[in-house]
């Protein structure tokens, strides 16, 4: 568990370009079961989450489509929240920061941390952005 003062910073940034926060079990299988898409940021303290994928997901909503929903779970913090969007994740194994995107529940698309890890924030973007394109 890390201290709420040092991953402040972390979750306001990316609560400040909309991200609603999750912090239950509930509330991810809430976000989850709505239609729709939905963007689940599995945010971290780790370098890569600040240097990469943060960076990324600020880019990508920066296309013409995307996703309906903007949601968080922040691994190492919010534990109940993090595990129950992670079983959401399977075959993919927890990895964080990680990214994905669900259509009407189903998991659709998915980033994984070494998808992440020594990739520019650009890179992923765009990745992001296609997948917006086919299923946004």
């Amino acid at each position: 568990m890390y201290p709420a003062e040092f991953v402040k910073p972390m979750r306001e940034e990316l609560t400040q370009i909309g991200f609603n926060e999750l912090f239950s079990s509930e509330d991810v299988d809430h976000a989850l079961a709505k239609s729709g898409t939905t963007l689940v940021v599995v945010n971290s303290v780790c370098g890569c989450a600040a240097a990469n994928a943060r960076p990324a997901v600020r880019l990508s909503l920066g296309n013409e489509k995307t996703p309906d929903q903007l949601v968080t779970v922040f691994a190492g913090v919010d534990r109940e929240a993090t595990d129950t969007a992670r079983s959401m994740m399977i075959p993919f194994p927890p990895s964080s920061p990680s990214i994905a995107l669900f259509k009407d529940g189903d998991l659709v698309h998915m980033i994984e941390r070494h998808h992440i890890e020594g990739r520019p924030a650009e890179m992923i973007a765009e990745n992001l952005k296609m997948a917006f394109q086919e299923y946004c």
